[in-house]
């Protein structure tokens, strides 16, 4: 029988920058419920990716003196890095700059082009640059962009547009007969009545004030605007193909089943796209969720702030599984979350220290202090077992109704309530007075069976959201990951297994005071780095003793040329002189330069050069120069021929 297919996505991370650990929250989400559909037995397809378009890179790329291209190169590799640091299981990790995907971007514009859905127009309005958004004046809260809370800029230009109001009556119908399609239910009362029953307007789908992004095949002055290029994505990924000849992928996967993504993006997910799909007579994605934000204390992390935290930081000082944890069980459903250092230290020691680690780590000891580390079901039970037995095999109930409404917060808390039911059990039937009457030694023998028993089934369901530590526990208890068939019984660990003889500490008990020390190294170091790196980035310059002032007309007397060098000799009577044939338009000139120590006359061969071609011919070591090539001096007198920034002719004119 084959597996239902379950295909989920992450938002498309953007490339202006690292992720912080609000970004990376949304990948762990993903992967933790990514992860549970395998488990539960789906076909799962997890994508993740980047959006590497638009003016906000192509100013960024500016700053930083390199291409656009260059730019989103090395971010969304940084972003992929970050993701797998977290141990994702993305199966498909697209980039909007993939030439699959802007083919199909590119067929997707000209058929809804053909269709009528698009038309060309001008747009006026306020324009935030950073969400790349155009707004009204009454959209603007005060006066500035509703969504990012900075300042926006009036603009207009021309752009192709998408009739929104034609899909508009037909999205509302489909919202109220689907009421899971947005969730949580927050979210969609947001979406119905600030913006589609007061009237959708038409949206910008293209811009011409900037060139960073998919050309409009017909009509190549215009880039596909950032949303109709983004959100595409998601089906591109599956090889969907505008022309109808779609992959086997597409057919399998389509329509996903869950569009995880922040709630500051869901009017794009459950107004603009489900739209573009009706367009392109595609199916809907059967929810999308939008997940509240983690803020840093009391506010939303931004660099502006300086209130930034990185997951790379976090694994340093915690680990990963650690700060999985973190990011899952302290998110509320609705609500936003929030992490401060003193509150992941706090976790660290409750719950991953004391209520999981020590709990695998006096089982385990308790085991090979009393039976030299063999665990056997002697069955000899009172009442405290049952008790443990029915936690523990409800707890898999507990959990799988908790992820089917997407409550994974909620989850972990099963699970964990489960270990804490072990710790309670232990204390229940105190192994250690037990293990002073030899009479009762089955009944210890029991009550540790127990105990690895109930904690391999906690470790089951724990993999998806914490797989490593899972395994560690695995590993130590000398079990393995359970199905979820197999939580349906307690008793399946094998009777006489022997649990490893030297138990490790899955998670050390933390001093705040010390994280905090750490914490601030660790700042410190990022400062002077970036202060090296600011110091390296500026250039020397370079004081030099003014000359008598010329006028205009001085200066017009000076005719300056591209060149190109066709052939170039040593001249044999001096140590510093090179002379070169230099084609300047359909003349050609000699030109005598003392630049032989820092040019050899072979690499000189083929350079576009800046020349005064109108200098007094003069002879130099016996040779007859006629002009002068052109160069810049360094402090330590080395020389650097004037070249041309673009291809240029030989014999353009330089003025």
């Amino acid at each position: 029988m084959s597996k239902k297919p379950y295909y989920i996505t992450t938002a498309i991370a953007y490339t202006s920058g690292k992720p912080h650990i609000g970004n990376t929250y949304e990948i762990v989400l993903a992967d933790a419920i990514a992860r549970f559909k395998r488990k539960e037995g789906y076909d799962v397809r997890f994508q993740t990716g980047t959006d590497e378009h638009g003016q906000k890179i192509e100013l960024k790329a500016e700053e930083a003196g390199i291409s656009p291209k260059e730019f989103v190169d090395n971010t969304a590799k940084e972003i992929k890095r970050i993701w797998d640091l977290m141990n994702t299981s993305y199966d498909k990790f697209i980039r909007t700059t993939d030439e699959d995907h802007e083919k199909q971007v590119q067929k997707i514009f000209r058929k809804l082009y053909d269709k009528g859905d698009i038309y060309k127009g001008y747009y006026e309005g306020m324009y935030c640059t950073p969400c790349e958004s155009f707004f009204t004046e009454s959209q603007l809260v005060d006066g500035k962009c509703p969504d990012c809370g900075r300042p926006c800029q009036p603009a207009k230009e021309e752009a192709y547009f998408f009739r929104m109001s034609k899909y508009a009556d037909r999205l509302i119908q489909y919202i109220n007969e689907h009421p899971d399609f947005i969730q949580p239910e927050s979210r969609k009362n947001e979406m119905m009545n600030n913006f589609l029953l007061p009237g959708l307007q038409d949206l910008c789908v293209s811009r011409t004030s900037f060139t960073w992004g998919i050309p409009v095949d017909f009509d190549p002055k215009h880039v596909t605007y950032v949303w109709l290029d983004a959100l595409t994505n998601y089906i591109t990924g599956l090889g969907y193909d505008c022309d109808g000849e779609s992959g086997e992928l597409f057919k399998k996967y389509w329509p996903a089943d869950l569009h995880l993504i922040g709630k500051d993006i869901i009017r794009f997910h459950t107004i603009y796209w489900p739209i573009f799909l009706m367009a392109l007579d595609l199916p809907l994605p059967k929810q999308v969720f939008g997940h509240p934000w983690l803020l840093q204390g009391d506010g939303k992390m931004s660099k502006s702030k300086g209130n930034v935290i990185y997951a790379d930081d976090l694994v340093e000082l915690f680990g990963v599984d650690a700060v999985r944890y973190f990011v899952l069980h302290e998110m509320p459903f609705e609500n936003d979350g929030v992490i401060t250092w003193d509150l992941l230290v706090e976790r660290m020691n409750s719950d991953l220290a004391n209520t999981l680690g020590n709990l695998v780590n006096r089982t385990i000891s308790m085991s090979n202090k009393y039976f030299n580390g063999v665990v056997a079901n002697a069955g000899v039970t009172d009442g405290f077992d049952k008790n443990l037995m029915d936690v523990a095999l409800d707890t898999k109930h507990k959990v799988v109704k908790c992820m089917s409404k997407l409550r994974v917060a909620d989850a972990m808390t099963e699970i964990f309530n489960l270990f804490k039911r072990c710790n309670k059990y232990i204390d229940e039937t105190m192994p250690w007075a037990l293990a002073k009457d030899p009479e009762k030694k089955d009944r210890l023998s029991t009550v540790l069976y127990n105990l690895v028993e109930s904690i391999t089934i906690g470790a089951s369901l724990l993999t998806p959201f914490m797989p490593e530590t899972a395994e560690r526990i695995f590993a130590q208890l000398n079990s393995s990951e359970r199905s979820m068939d197999e939580l349906e019984m307690f008793g399946l660990y094998k009777s006489g297994n022997k649990v490893t003889d030297k138990p490790e500490i899955l998670f050390a008990r933390l001093d705040a005071k010390e994280v905090q020390a750490k914490v601030e190294e660790m700042n410190a170091s990022k400062q002077t780095q970036e202060a090296e790196e600011e110091k390296k980035d500026d250039e020397p310059v370079i004081d030099i003793e003014a000359k008598e002032e010329i006028t205009f007309d001085d200066f017009e007397k000076m005719q300056f040329q591209v060149g190109e060098i066709i052939a170039c000799e040593e001249v044999k009577k001096s140590k510093k002189l090179l002379c070169s044939q230099v084609k300047i338009g359909s003349q050609v000139k000699q030109i005598v330069s003392g630049i032989k120590k820092h040019y050899s006359a072979e690499e000189m061969v083929g350079k576009k050069v800046m020349v005064l071609v109108n200098l007094k011919p003069a002879k130099l070591a016996g040779v007859l120069s006629e002009g002068m090539l052109l160069c810049a001096e360094d402090e330590n007198g080395e020389l650097s021929l004037m070249v041309p920034e673009k291809k240029m002719p030989a014999g353009a004119e330089i003025c």
